[in-house]
Parts: C-alpha cells; sequence; structure tokens
C-alpha cells in the first residue's frame, strides 16, 4: 500500500521535541511507512520540508535523504482538479491550501491514501472522493 505523506506528518518526524500526545503514534506509523517502502512524495511537500532551513548543510543533508522517497508525478489535469476542488469547498465556506487540494486530486486519480494530522481533511474527505490513512500501530 503506497502513502501520500503531508507535510505535517514530516514535520512530527523531524521534531526533535514532541508536541502532541499523538506525536508517538503518528511517528512510529510514519516510520512503518518508510520500512515498508510505502511512502510517496510530490514536489510541493517536498519544497515545504525543505523551506525555512537556515543551515545550509542540514538542508543539502535533508535533501539528500528525501531523494529516497519517489515523486508521485503531477499532471495539468492534477492542478485543474485541485482548483476544481478548492473552488467547490471555498463555495461551501471550507478553506485549504492549494497543496491540500493538489493532494486531495491525486488520493482521487491514483487512489493513494493521504497521511496527514491536519483536521481540515476529515472536513474536507466529506464533499470529495478522497482516502486518508490512519494510524495502524
Amino acid at each position: 500500500m503506497k502513502v501520500l505523506v503531508d507535510t505535517c506528518i514530516w514535520s512530527y518526524a523531524l521534531r526533535r521535541v514532541k508536541t502532541a500526545p499523538e506525536h508517538d503514534l503518528v511517528v512510529r506509523e510514519f516510520g512503518q511507512l518508510i520500512r515498508d517502502a510505502s511512502v510517496q512524495m510530490v514536489g510541493p511537500i517536498r519544497q515545504e520540508i525543505l523551506s525555512g532551513i537556515r543551515d545550509h548543510t542540514q538542508l543539502l543533508v535533508l535533501r539528500d535523504h528525501l531523494r529516497e522517497f519517489p515523486d508521485i508525478l503531477i499532471t495539468s489535469d492534477d492542478h485543474e482538479r485541485a482548483a476544481e476542488m478548492f473552488n467547490k469547498l471555498r463555495s461551501k465556506g471550507i478553506q485549504g491550501s492549494n497543496t491540500d487540494f493538489l493532494l486531495c486530486a491525486l488520493s482521487e486519480r491514483i487512489g493513494i491514501p493521504i497521511f496527514t494530522t491536519d483536521e481540515y481533511f476529515a472536513l474536507f474527505k466529506k464533499h470529495l472522493p478522497i482516502k486518508l490513512h490512519k494510524a495502524r500501530i
């Protein structure tokens, strides 16, 4: 099973300090997905993970580690579908980022679940044909 991992999960795993009670569960599940070679990546998530790293050496080390995770190719159709999803939910008063809706478009097209701690995705799922990954551990 392949899983599209949202930036917030990567952030949990890369933090040195625990920030919430569910931290251990999320990090353990993420680690299992890595061991199972299930983690999928997209360029916008890669960019978000690498953005804001002040130390250039740390950036290069993390960049090289992230290259181990395959990218899902994003098409123009994916961007267009993400825009449709954004507009649909916005008309219902539901906000999300461009990256959020791109993940939703990919989840729909490929049938791949999204692993996230962002509660908005549960709301998106009520209106969009997406799959979400739940921690199994």
